[in-house]
């Protein structure tokens, strides 16, 4: 299969492409691409206070909050690392000690062009209050877990889920 067209038919805070794809029989099929962008998350441990600190916010596909590590988008010219680094400061507040990539994923490539990479962060320095931006309508509510109450949660956020099951085999 090769794309043979592409146009992009809505480009507001998210973008959505038309493309054309040509199947090896020569058929050709619409389909559509939601387009985000590409993204990072990272399950953030503070090493002082010994416990994982997560964010709880208000999610427009979910319709209501839900408990997720610290993510976000990669800005235009941004490395992934400094990304990730960007969103546990405004976010969370914390200065990253020790920075451990677990993957650069697709969470829906049926549908979607978005990658995730993923991260675990290591962390004993909070140096700002976190809780989001104020110029981004962000309103993120801190929760800071130990390894057992984490354990406990159920989780449905599929970034936060690959994470934690991330540390169980190599942090736990």
């Amino acid at each position: 299969m090769q794309i043979v067209h592409r146009e992009r038919v809505y480009d507001g805070h998210f973008k959505l492409n038309k493309l054309t794809i040509k199947t090896p029989e020569g058929q050709e099929l619409p389909r559509e691409q939601f387009a985000p962008g590409h993204a990072v998350a990272a399950l953030v441990f503070d090493t002082v206070q010994q416990h994982y600190v997560l964010t709880r916010q208000f999610r427009v596909g979910a319709e209501r909050e839900l408990l997720e590590v610290a993510a976000g988008m990669i800005d235009k010219n941004e490395s992934p690392e400094t990304a990730v680094r960007r969103e546990i400061h405004e976010e969370l507040g914390y200065e990253i000690d020790e920075l451990t990539a677990i993957i650069t994923m697709w969470p829906s490539p049926g549908t979607s062009a978005e990658t995730i990479a993923v991260y675990y962060a290591e962390v004993s320095r909070q140096t700002g209050a976190g809780g989001g931006l104020v110029e981004e309508n962000e309103r993120i509510e801190m929760v800071r877990l130990t390894r057992d109450e984490l354990l406990q949660e159920t989780l449905q956020d599929a970034k936060t889920m690959l994470a934690v099951q991330w540390a169980q085999l190599h942090k736990f």
